[in-house]
C-alpha cells in the first residue's frame, strides 16, 4: 500500500470542507423545489412505501423510525423521531404533513410521548400532493447508504412547500428561517407566475402579502415584509393577539387567544410573572392560563387604577408576546445553497413543476406506446388469423412458431395509421404494406386465448387501440406545446387550492408599528421631589395624604444632615421637566425617567442623570405642558437672585439636545436662577424677596429678547443683603387704586357674611360705586398669593392688594418680618394658590406636610399669617409646592399620618401561573 505524506493544514481544510458540504447538501438545508430537508423526504419517502397512507389504519412511530433508520437514515432514532413529531404539530406547520395520533407534544414545550406509544400516518395532501406520481419516473432516484434499495433526490411536490410550510436550520456557516405561508395565497402567485414570467416581487406580494403562522397573531406592517420577498432577509415583528375584556365589576384583564410563531406559552407566562414581580411591569394581579383543547386562552388581571391598553403596550414591550421572526431564505437551488427572494422561489418550483409533468407524460407515452405495441401485433393476427392459425399448428414447438411469425412479413391493413403513431424506431410498414412482428409480439400472439377471436373480442381489441391511440396522441401534443402543459400545471394548482387551501390566520396590520416609552408609561400624578445636593426621585401623589394645618408632618426624604429638600413639584409622567443649571445651560428629560423612589428614600443624583460639568448644579426646574403645538403662543420668563428677568418664546427650548443647550447669562458668580415660568402677554409678572418685598409689573413691561446668551434686564431694585426668592405668573390688573380699594371692602365684607352663615350676602348693604358687572368681572380677575416664611407661618392675600408698577422699583411691603418671635426669618415662597388647592410644606430635616389652603387665612399684605408648619427650634421650612385640587375625598388629621399605600408590591404569592389542567393522549 503506497503511503503518501500530507499536511496537517491541507487535511484539517479538505476534512473540515467535506464535512461542511455533507451539513449542507444533506442535512440542514432545505431543497427549493419539494421544500424538505433529507430526513423530513426519507420519513414520508418510507411511510409511503410501507403503504402508512391517509386512508389507511395508524401505524406505531417506532415501526416507521425503524424502517428509515433502517433502509434511508443511519443516524439517531430520535432525531428521526423528532423531525416526524414536527411534521405532526399543527402549531409548528402551516399545512401538517403527517396524522399523529397520541401525544407529539405543545405549545408550552411539553415533549411528546415515546415513540413506542404513539401513532401516525400520512396526512392526505402529503400522499396526494407531495408523494404523487413518485412512480412514474417524475424525479431521479440514488442509491440508499448501504446501496441496498433506491431512495428519490426530491419529491415530486404539487406545490411550494417551501413556502406554505417554511424551513429552519443551521449549517455550517450559513443558516436559514423561511417563514411560513397560506396555501391559497402561494397557489395563487404561482398561478400569476405562470400567466405573466415577468411579474414583480411587488406584484406578487399583493398576491402573497406575507407569512401565515400556523399559531395566527398579527404581523406589524408590510416594509420588513417586502424587504424579505426583494432581498431574502428582513426581520418580521410579530404579535400575539390580545384584547381586553372586564372579567369582573371594575375588574379589567388582558385575553391572550393567540401567540406569536415559535413561542412556549409557558415560558412567555413566567416572562410575564416574572416582570410583574420585578416591578417593571406595575399593575398586574393574575396570571392564568385557561388554554384547553379548543384553543390558547391566557388571562392577565389588571388592577382597577391602572389603564388597560398601557400595560399591554408595556407586556408587547418587555414580554415574547412580542416578538420577531428573522427571516433567511437560504436553499439548495440546483444542489447549491442560495438566498432567494419570493419570485426566485416561485419561478425555481414552476421550472421544477414543468419538468416533473414533461417526465410523467413521458413517462405515460411510454407506457401506452409499449401496450400499443402489444395491440397492434394482436391486430396483425386478428386481421391474418387464417394464416397465423395455419402457421402456428404446422409449426413443431412454441420456439419455431415464433421465430416464423418474427421472419414472415404480414399485410398491416388496417392497423397501419396505429403503427406510424406509435413511431417506434425500426419497427415500421415496409414499402410492400407489410409488418414484421417483434418477439414480444410475436409472444403475445402465442399466447392469445381463443376466445380473443369472437367478433365481441375483435371489437374490444380494436377499441383499445383506438383509446390507446388517443392517449398518445394527446402525450405527444402535450410533450410538443408548452402552453398546454403550462395548462396541466395551472389546473393542478387549481386542484390542490380547493382541495387544501383554507383561509388566512395571520392578520397583517398596516402602517409602521412603533411605540414610545411614553405609550408604556401609566399616567399619574407624581410628586418630584429635589434636595440640595442634587437628589431627585418621584414618587405617586396618591402615597400622600392630607393633614389639617398644625400638623407634624410626615417623612418626605432620608436625608443626610448637611443635605435638605430644596424644591418640590406635582406633574403628570409624561410632563416634560426642563432643568435650568447654575451656570445658565437647560436641559430636558420626561418625568417618567426620574428615578422612582418611596417617600423615605434619597433618590439618585442629578449628576449622574444630566452632563453637568465639574461644580455644576441645578438650580431650578420648570414642567412644561405636554402639547408641543401649543408652545408657539407662550413665553417663558427667567428671573435671577440678583432681580434681573428676561423673556423668551418657549419655542426657543423646543428641541434640547442631549448635552443640554445655553438658556440664559448670569450675573456675576453670586447669582442664580431662581425661576422659569412659561406666560402670555396678558399676564402681569410679580417678584418677592426673601425680606419681605415684592414688585407687580405687566409681562409686556419686558421685551422679547431673540438671543439666549443675554443677562436680560431690571426687574427689581434690591437693598443690600436682599435677595429675590421667587418669581409668579398672576392676572393682569388695570383697576386703579380707589377701584380697587372698594373691591377688597366688598370682597371682605361677602367673606364675613359667608363665613358667619348669614345666607346669601347683600351687596347693597356695603356702599360701593362699583356696578354690579364690574364687581363679577373683577372677582373672576381676582387671584390670591399665598406669602410663607422659613417659620412655618403663612397667609392669603388678595391679588389686588399688589398694585401694578413699572419694573425696576424697590417694590413694596409683601410680608411683616418684625412681628414674631423669631426676628431672623425670611420669606421662603410667594406663589398664586386656589381656594380647592392643598400645599406641601418641606423641612431642611426633610420633614414633609401636605395641607388644605382654605385653612390659610386670607389676610393684608401687612400682616404676619397665621402657623402652617410646627417647625422645631433648629428647623426650617425650604420648599412649598402648590398641589392642584386631585378631586378625592382625603381625610385630614391632625397629627402625624402613615402612608396610605395604594399600590402594593406585588410578590410571588400575589402572581401566580394558574394552567388548568389539559388530557392528553399517551406521553411518558
Amino acid at each position: 500500500m503506497d503511503i503518501f505524506p500530507v499536511t496537517i493544514e491541507d487535511e484539517m481544510k479538505r476534512s473540515y470542507l467535506d464535512y461542511a458540504m455533507s451539513v449542507i447538501v444533506s442535512r440542514a438545508l432545505p431543497d427549493v423545489r419539494d421544500g424538505l430537508k433529507p430526513v423530513h423526504r426519507r420519513i414520508l419517502y418510507a411511510m409511503k412505501e410501507s403503504g402508512y397512507d391517509w386512508n389507511r389504519a395508524y401505524r406505531k412511530s417506532a415501526r416507521i423510525v425503524g424502517d428509515v433508520m433502517g433502509q434511508y437514515h443511519p443516524h439517531g432514532d430520535s432525531a428521526i423521531y423528532d423531525a416526524m413529531v414536527r411534521m405532526a404539530q399543527d402549531f409548528s406547520m402551516r399545512l401538517p404533513l403527517i396524522d399523529g395520533q397520541g401525544n407529539f407534544g405543545s405549545m408550552d414545550g411539553d415533549p411528546p410521548a415515546a415513540m413506542r406509544y404513539t401513532e401516525a400516518r400520512l396526512q392526505r395532501v402529503a400522499s396526494e400532493a407531495l408523494l404523487e406520481d413518485i412512480d412514474r419516473d417524475t424525479v431521479d432516484f440514488q442509491d440508499n447508504y448501504d446501496e441496498s434499495t433506491k431512495e428519490p433526490i426530491v419529491l415530486p411536490a404539487r406545490y411550494p412547500n417551501l413556502l406554505v410550510n417554511g424551513a429552519g436550520g443551521i449549517a455550517v456557516g450559513m443558516a436559514t428561517n423561511i417563514p411560513p405561508h397560506n396555501l391559497g395565497e402561494v397557489l395563487d402567485g404561482c398561478q400569476a407566475y405562470v400567466d405573466d414570467p415577468d411579474i414583480s416581487i411587488d406584484q406578487l406580494n399583493q398576491i402573497i402579502p406575507g407569512p401565515d403562522f400556523p399559531t395566527g397573531g398579527l404581523i406589524l406592517g408590510r416594509t420588513t415584509i417586502r424587504d424579505a420577498y426583494h432581498t431574502g432577509r428582513g426581520s418580521i415583528i410579530m404579535r400575539g393577539r390580545a384584547e381586553v375584556q372586564e372579567v369582573r365589576k371594575d375588574k379589567m384583564a388582558i385575553i391572550i387567544t393567540e401567540v406569536p410563531f415559535q413561542v412556549n406559552k409557558a415560558r412567555m407566562l413566567e416572562k410575564i410573572a416574572e416582570i410583574a414581580r420585578e416591578k417593571t411591569i406595575e399593575g398586574i394581579t393574575d396570571i392564568r392560563d385557561e388554554s384547553d383543547r379548543h384553543g390558547v386562552r391566557v388571562v392577565v388581571e389588571l388592577r382597577r387604577d391602572v389603564e388597560p391598553e398601557v400595560i399591554l403596550n408595556q407586556l408587547y414591550r418587555y414580554s415574547p408576546l412580542q416578538t420577531s421572526f428573522g427571516a433567511n431564505m437560504l436553499a439548495l437551488n440546483s444542489g447549491r445553497p442560495e438566498l432567494l427572494d419570493l419570485k426566485a422561489i416561485i419561478s425555481a418550483f414552476i421550472a421544477f413543476r414543468e419538468e416533473v409533468i414533461t417526465r410523467r407524460t413521458i413517462y405515460e407515452l411510454n407506457k401506452a406506446r409499449d401496450r400499443a405495441h402489444v395491440l397492434a401485433g394482436l391486430a396483425i393476427a386478428v386481421a391474418n388469423i387464417d394464416e397465423v392459425i395455419i402457421l402456428i399448428r404446422a409449426a413443431s414447438d412454441p420456439v419455431l412458431a415464433r421465430e416464423q411469425l418474427m421472419t414472415r412479413g404480414w399485410p398491416a391493413k388496417d392497423v397501419e395509421p396505429l403503427i406510424r403513431l406509435i413511431d417506434e424506431p425500426g419497427r415500421s410498414v415496409d414499402a410492400d404494406g407489410n409488418y414484421y412482428l417483434s418477439e414480444i409480439q410475436a409472444r403475445a400472439i402465442l399466447e392469445l386465448r381463443l376466445q380473443r377471436l369472437t367478433g365481441l373480442e375483435r371489437d374490444k381489441i380494436a377499441n383499445e387501440l383506438e383509446e390507446i391511440a388517443s392517449q398518445i396522441r394527446y402525450y405527444l401534443e402535450i410533450l410538443a406545446s408548452r402552453e398546454k402543459l403550462l395548462d396541466i400545471l395551472r389546473n393542478e394548482l387549481v386542484e390542490m387550492k380547493e382541495k387544501y387551501a383554507t383561509p388566512r390566520r395571520t392578520e397583517i396590520l398596516d402602517g409602521v408599528f412603533g411605540y414610545d416609552d411614553e405609550d408604556l408609561i401609566q399616567r399619574e400624578e407624581m410628586v418630584v421631589t429635589v434636595s440640595h445636593t442634587g437628589y431627585i426621585k418621584r414618587v405617586p401623589l396618591s402615597t400622600y395624604r392630607a393633614q389639617r394645618r398644625g400638623g407634624k408632618g410626615r417623612s418626605g426624604m432620608a436625608t443626610k444632615e448637611e443635605d435638605f429638600v430644596s424644591q418640590i413639584f406635582v406633574c403628570n409622567t409624561h410632563t416634560p421637566v426642563l432643568f435650568f443649571s447654575s451656570r445658565g445651560m437647560v436641559y430636558k428629560m420626561k418625568v417618567y425617567r426620574l428615578p422612582p423612589g418611596t417617600p423615605t428614600s434619597r433618590g439618585k443624583a442629578l449628576v449622574n442623570m444630566l452632563p453637568l460639568q465639574q461644580g455644576e448644579t441645578i438650580s431650578t426646574m420648570m414642567p412644561l405642558p405636554e402639547d408641543e403645538d401649543t408652545w408657539s403662543n407662550m413665553y417663558v420668563m427667567f428671573a435671577t437672585s440678583t432681580g434681573g428677568i428676561r423673556r423668551n418664546k418657549l419655542s426657543d427650548f423646543t428641541r434640547v439636545m442631549a448635552n443640554g443647550k445655553i438658556a440664559m447669562k448670569l450675573e456675576g458668580e453670586d447669582s442664580h436662577l431662581i425661576g422659569v415660568q412659561t406666560c402670555s402677554e396678558d399676564d402681569d409678572i410679580m417678584l418677592a424677596t426673601d425680606r419681605g418685598k415684592c414688585i407687580r409689573f405687566p409681562v409686556k413691561g419686558v421685551r422679547v429678547f431673540s438671543g439666549r446668551t443675554s443677562t436680560g434686564v431690571r426687574g427689581i431694585s434690591l437693598a443690600d443683603g436682599d435677595s429675590v426668592i421667587s418669581m409668579a405668573i398672576i392676572n393682569h390688573m388695570d383697576a386703579d387704586s380707589d377701584t380697587r380699594e372698594q373691591y377688597l371692602r366688598y370682597a371682605s365684607a361677602k367673606r364675613r357674611s359667608e363665613n358667619a352663615d348669614e345666607g346669601d350676602f347683600d351687596p347693597t348693604a356695603l356702599e360701593t360705586t362699583l356696578s354690579q358687572e364690574l364687581l363679577d368681572s373683577m372677582a373672576e380677575t381676582e387671584q390670591f398669593i399665598l406669602s410663607i416664611s422659613q417659620d412655618g407661618l403663612g397667609k392669603r392675600t388678595s391679588s389686588f392688594e399688589y398694585r401694578v408698577t413699572s419694573r425696576g422699583g424697590k417694590g413694596i411691603g409683601n410680608l411683616d418680618l418684625s412681628r414674631g418671635k423669631n426676628k431672623t426669618t425670611t420669606v421662603i415662597s410667594v406663589f398664586p394658590i386656589e381656594e380647592t388647592d392643598h400645599i406641601m410644606l418641606v423641612t431642611d430635616a426633610g420633614k414633609l406636610i401636605r395641607c388644605p389652603v382654605h385653612d390659610v387665612r386670607i389676610a393684608g399684605r401687612s400682616t404676619r399669617g397665621v402657623n402652617l408648619f410646627n417647625v422645631a427650634d433648629n428647623e426650617k421650612i425650604v420648599s412649598v409646592s402648590r398641589l392642584e385640587d386631585d378631586g378625592e375625598d382625603e381625610n385630614e388629621e391632625d397629627d402625624g399620618v402613615e402612608i396610605v399605600d395604594e399600590n402594593p408590591e406585588i410578590t410571588s404569592e400575589d402572581i401566580s401561573i394558574k394552567t388548568q389542567q389539559v388530557e392528553g393522549e399517551g406521553g411518558e
